[in-house]
């Protein structure tokens, strides 16, 4: 039978050892634990966020596409507290989106996974991004154009235009994700690749790359020989 948490030694319980040592103290269990609040009869806190962890495989990028219905599952865990934790790993995920910076250089295809695939990593839903970039390859922007659900998002050519036009964007880049974890482009990935590229060609804005992402991996149209 594990002690409760506030039969451990003060410095060592979540809240009083965040308070004191700081967030990067704690170990992911223990911040969880702090999330979930009590434990049951048997478990502690940390040890509810422990299990919960396990279930992940201990990575939090899959423990941030888990369901509510999925995080209920542990015992110790109802409802309420369920969406704490998703809110939580939500805050995080966009944390992330706010850390992106404006300015940096694209030099590769590897710069636009590193920008953009942090963002997209852990969401189980498909999401089409654009980067807007000058004529130093420097991103001037970046937006979400749309979300979909597990198999697609809609893509809408005129507004990417429209957008790059008012940011004096030279060229742009854009990125979806695959849920799925497959890499290999759909033929509505190639045909709206292609769509976008003669729409730029117009405006004399370059279409650099159409970047697919998943968890671990990208693959990228350009250098696909695709663009």
């Amino acid at each position: 039978m594990s002690l409760k948490i506030t039969d451990w030694a003060l410095e060592d319980r979540p809240r009083e050892k965040l308070y004191m040592k700081g967030p990067s103290a704690l170990s992911d269990a223990e911040l969880l634990g702090i999330l979930i609040g009590s434990g049951t009869k048997n478990k502690s806190a940390v040890d509810v966020g422990r299990e919960l962890l396990a279930k992940a495989g201990n990575n939090l990028n899959r423990l941030g596409k888990l369901e509510i219905s999925e995080i209920k599952k542990i015992r110790g865990i109802g409802h309420a507290k369920a969406i704490v934790i998703a809110a939580a790993l939500e805050l995080g995920r966009r944390r992330k989106l706010a850390e992106v910076p404006s300015g940096v250089q694209i030099k590769s295809s590897r710069d636009v996974f590193d920008l953009t695939g942090p963002l997209m990593a852990d969401i189980h839903h498909e999401e089409f991004w654009i980067l807007f970039l000058n004529r130093a390859n420097r991103v001037i922007e970046r937006m979400k154009l749309s979300q979909g659900g597990l198999s697609g998002t809609v893509t809408d050519i005129r507004l990417i235009m429209k957008k790059a036009l008012e940011y004096l964007a030279s060229g742009i880049i854009v990125c979806h994700n695959h849920p799925s974890g497959n890499l290999t482009p759909s033929d509505a990935d190639i045909k709206i690749t292609r769509k976008i590229k003669e729409a730029g060609d117009l405006m004399d804005i370059q279409l650099l790359d159409h970047l697919i992402i998943s968890e671990k991996d990208y693959y990228s149209f350009a250098d696909n020989g695709l663009l």
